[in-house]
Order: structure tokens, then sequence, then C-alpha cells
């Protein structure tokens, strides 16, 4: 099972929009920063392929402008 985490740069002014985007995922532990500028991501999914789908959805989400992967790990 993947469980991988991402730092999560808004679009300016799209925080708000972003978090409600995430939420829809339910595979997804979402951290505000404190300062709102990025937010934390933590996801955790059934397989690799689960991952991948989950990677490809956010990566479509209007209001983020990068996503950068910070850690990754898969327990066998």
């Amino acid at each position: 099972m993947p469980i991988k985490s991402y730092i999560l740069h808004p679009l300016k002014g799209e925080i708000t929009s972003l978090l409600k985007d995430l939420s829809q995922f339910s595979e997804c532990e979402i951290i505000p920063a404190e300062n709102y500028e990025i937010i934390i991501l933590v996801t955790d999914t059934d397989s690799e392929i689960s991952e991948q789908n989950l990677f490809n959805k956010l990566n479509e989400l209007k209001s983020l402008k990068h996503l950068s992967l910070v850690s990754g790990f898969e327990d066998k």
C-alpha cells in the first residue's frame, strides 16, 4: 500500500478552492500550513495503480499551481 506525501502550491488566491477540491479525495489527509501558502498532502492508496490514478486527478485540479513529491513508502 503506497503512502506518499506531497507539498502543494495553489494558484495565487486559490488556497480555499484547492482545499475544497482536495476534500473530495478520501485517500488524502490534508494539512494546510499556518501561513496558508502551501498544503501538505499525505496519500494512502491500495495499490500503485490507485496512487497513479490519484496523482493524475490531483494534477487536473484547476486551483493547483505545483505539486512536489516529498516522500514515498510502499508496505508490501
